[in-house]
Formats: C-alpha cells, structure tokens, sequence
C-alpha cells in the first residue's frame, strides 16, 4: 500500500466491521470504563476540555467531538508523555459514541487527524523532531488501543510501520531522540505489528542490524537501544529478566 492511501484504506475498514464493546464477562467494557470515568484524564488538559472529556464520557451526543477531538490530538502532539493517555481516552470515547448515540463522528475525526499528520510527517521532522516523535507515539498508541472486534485495525499496520521506517534510517539513527522513540513505540506494539505482517518487520530490522554494525556514528545510547531491540526481538518480545536488568542499568547509569 502506498502511504497516500491512508485516508482510503480507513475508511474501508471503518465502514465495514462493526466495533466490538462488550466485554466476555457480559458487562460492556463501556459500563466499566463509565464507572471510571476519574480515571480518564489527561491532567495537562485545561478545566474546560476536561469538563468537555468527563460529559462526552457520559452523554457524547451533548459535545463538540470534533472540538474535542482536536484539542486531544493537539495537546497530545506538544508532549509524547501524553500520548498513551491520549489513545486510551480515543478508543473509550469511540466506544461510547458507538455505544450511547449509534454514531462515529469521534471516530471518523480521529483517524482523519491521524491521516493528516501521517501524510505530512516529513514536513513535520525536519520543522520539529519533538513534534515528530508525538505524531509516531500518537499513532502507534492509537493502533495499540483502537481495535475492530477485538483485532487491531488492519489499515493503521502499513503507516505505523512506515513510521517505524523513517526512525531506522540513517539520519535519524544519529538522533537518540528517534532512536529512544523506535525502542519505545517497538516495545509496545512490535510483537502485534509482527503477526500482522512479519515480512515488514524482517525488512525492519534488517535495517536495524544494519545501522547497529555498520554506522560509526551512532551515540553510545542509541547502540545500547538497538542491542536491546535486536535482543528482545530475538527473544520472542520478552527479554529475559538478566537481560532487562543489564539493559536498563545501563540506561540508568
């Protein structure tokens, strides 16, 4: 798939499967999630948009979503420390609007935000590498949390890893900002992303072994993460706890 087409392959997918809210306890995973609704705040919003985030939560037909929306999206695109918040509260608000209004106006603006920054995300690295690493960690943890009956969505798989490409070459492997967000965003959805397509991820960190070998340029942190990656890869996703004790003294130290 092109990266340009996106946009065309979401809303395929999004017009043909039905979301799944119900949990196998036979309570909605909604019905949880509006008893908790303390638990679904993104702290560096402003008291207004957090207002805005508690009544979409309960009565989602009564708010802005694409007001919404895009207050999440913005704020999560200025701090990537807020983006795992940023997918859960995503895919609990697509839930409820699916749940209480039968609509997908959150939804639909969500994927089209995300659509927007992906088809300009060169534009947005060389103008910012912090706004850059936020349009990865936002996307990566939207595929993470979002998922079409119980399956992550199958048209986010390309440009997560297109993503995940641009971090692996050359010039951002030099930059330890890219090279700690590769590690990150591969530690949370690397494993799912490989039983999707595993020959894309065998491309991957063929480059990933290759910048480790042969680029004399790399920081001494940046070739500790790619270690690390390649190790834990190598182990199925789950390094072992000698291993994750070395790696990350290592970091701490």
């Amino acid at each position: 798939m092109e990266m340009e087409r996106l946009g065309d392959a979401v809303w395929r997918s999004c017009r043909t499967l039905e979301w799944t809210v119900d949990s196998p306890g036979g309570r909605s995973d909604v019905s949880v999630m509006m008893e908790q609704t303390e638990d679904w705040k993104i702290p560096a919003l402003n008291t207004e948009t957090q207002q805005m985030l508690k009544t979409a939560l309960t009565d989602p037909s009564t708010v802005d979503l694409v007001k919404l929306c895009d207050l999440i999206v913005d704020q999560a695109l200025k701090d990537s420390s807020l983006c795992r918040d940023a997918g859960h509260v995503c895919c609990t608000l697509v839930q409820v609007e699916a749940k209480r209004s039968s609509t997908s106006v959150f939804r639909r603006n969500v994927l089209t935000r995300l659509q927007q920054e992906f088809s300009r995300r060169e534009e947005t690295r060389q103008r910012s590498l912090h706004e850059w690493v936020c349009v990865v960690s936002l996307l990566c943890n939207v595929f993470d949390s979002l998922k079409v009956n119980n399956s992550p969505m199958a048209a986010l798989v390309d440009p997560v890893y297109d993503c995940l490409f641009r971090l692996a070459q050359h010039d951002a492997l030099v930059n330890e900002v890219e090279v700690d967000c590769l590690a990150l965003q591969l530690h949370r959805v690397g494993e799912q992303l490989e039983k999707l397509n595993s020959r894309r991820m065998d491309e991957l960190f063929f480059l990933l072994r290759d910048g480790f070998l042969l680029q004399d340029d790399l920081s001494s942190m940046s070739r500790l993460l790619l270690l690390e990656l390649l190790e834990c890869r190598a182990a199925s996703w789950n390094l072992s706890r000698n291993a994750h004790r070395y790696y990350y003294s290592e970091v701490v130290e």
